[in-house]
């Protein structure tokens, strides 16, 4: 076997799993050469880099305040990746180098090219950067995919329910669009809440592929119905939910959207005697106001301003008690790598050597990480002057 027909087993075997790739390429070359690591190790990484560079293709309005920006790599095809998983964007906006983590919303099945589609948030320093100033041939970094949140056929049941809320609704649309490439067959159920009818992202789309789809229902669900409006309104809570669904025990349910909706939506599951392992949430970043979330210090009110030291780096720079630390440290251009900037995949893993942070429950610390002084930056707000080692 030619090394150039090594890439094409590897492809064909990524979905297996790298460890599978890597014994089946080994022992494919057993016979005619030694396989060192480093060879297995670059070709792994032809089919999983680290970093993509990609260039803006399209951009498209989805609603007033959300685009779909189409991505297209510079360098190597696209790696493989589940729908429902997500990618780090990484840009520069104003000097100041960031990312922010945005789920696919194309299927796997295309590609070609990666769309994410961001809404303009009022606060959103990148998302105000990617809807008002990025243009069609920019470039950016991504990240290889990652996440959990897809449907797997050995845990998951084939009856899914996903429950959206805004953008939440991007990894259900890869995994609508990818059902539609593949034939996959799975019975699919969206409820998708929003505001006020104009804020539903992919309405026309939706509608076109449940007219079509008989294994796909959605239902949308209005929370402020202007005059007139004919349809659902509500919330998702329990009631809404035993209404469009009924008996949920033989379902799996996927829950994506803002901070607000998990606990809603999760106490109504709950309320309703679904078990948590037919639950799956996908991360949700930052918490809007942190200092609302139970254990929150009464002493800060989030304005607080405190003093940072980085073990022997420059001079200490200010940090706000209600602001994530990792933001703090992009805008003193002394970031370090992030990848879900939920608190929960640790990619962004620092020491804190002094000091005091507090992290909402949700983090996902390991226990030796909190024996050991290790905190997440993009969920631990200063509680006191700190000293940190990147």
């Amino acid at each position: 076997m030619e090394l150039r027909d090594v890439g094409h087993v590897i492809s064909d075997l990524a979905r297996l799993g790298l460890v599978v790739a890597r014994k089946v390429v080994s022992q494919s070359l057993a016979d005619e050469r030694a396989v060192s690591p480093q060879m297995v190790g670059e070709l792994v990484g032809r089919i999983h880099p680290r970093r993509m560079k990609v260039r803006v293709a399209e951009i498209r309005e989805e609603t007033f305040t959300t685009k779909t920006f189409r991505l297209t790599p510079l360098d190597e095809p696209f790696p493989p990746f589940r729908a429902g998983q997500f990618v780090n964007l990484f840009l520069a906006v104003d000097g100041v180098r960031t990312s922010r983590p945005y789920t696919i919303s194309s299927s796997p099945a295309r590609r070609a090219y990666i769309d994410i589609t961001v809404r303009r948030m009022t606060s959103g320093f990148v998302s105000q950067y990617l809807c008002d100033r990025a243009a069609v041939g920019d470039q950016f970094e991504l990240s290889d995919p990652a996440g959990c949140f897809y449907h797997d056929p050995i845990v998951d049941t084939g009856r899914l329910v996903f429950l959206a809320g805004g953008c939440g609704i991007t990894p259900f649309m890869s995994m609508v669009r990818n059902a539609t490439d593949t034939k996959e067959n799975l019975d699919m159920h969206l409820i998708y809440g929003n505001r006020i009818p104009d804020d539903v992202i992919f309405r026309d789309e939706l509608a076109g592929l449940a007219s079509v789809m008989e294994n796909l229902k959605v239902d949308a669900v209005i929370s402020e119905p202007p005059d007139g409006y004919s349809g659902l309104t509500g919330f998702l809570d329990a009631q809404m939910i035993e209404r469009l669904v009924g008996d949920v025990k033989d379902k799996t349910f996927f829950v994506c959207g803002p901070h607000a909706m998990y606990t809603l939506c999760l106490d109504a599951l709950e309320k309703l005697g679904l078990s948590r392992r037919r639950v799956k949430r996908e991360l949700s970043g930052p918490l809007p106001d942190i200092t609302l979330v139970e254990g929150w210090p009464e002493k800060l009110d989030g304005r607080q301003e405190f003093r940072v030291t980085i073990e022997g780096g420059p001079e200490p720079f200010k940090v706000r008690s209600g602001e994530p630390l990792l933001n703090s440290l992009e805008r003193n251009h002394r970031g370090t790598d992030a990848l879900c900037r939920s608190g929960e995949c640790g990619a962004c893993r620092t020491r804190l050597v002094k000091g005091e942070v507090f992290m909402p429950p949700s983090v996902s610390l390991r226990r030796s990480d909190a024996i050991f002084g290790y905190i997440h930056p993009c969920a631990a707000y200063p509680m006191s002057d700190l000293t940190i080692r990147l």
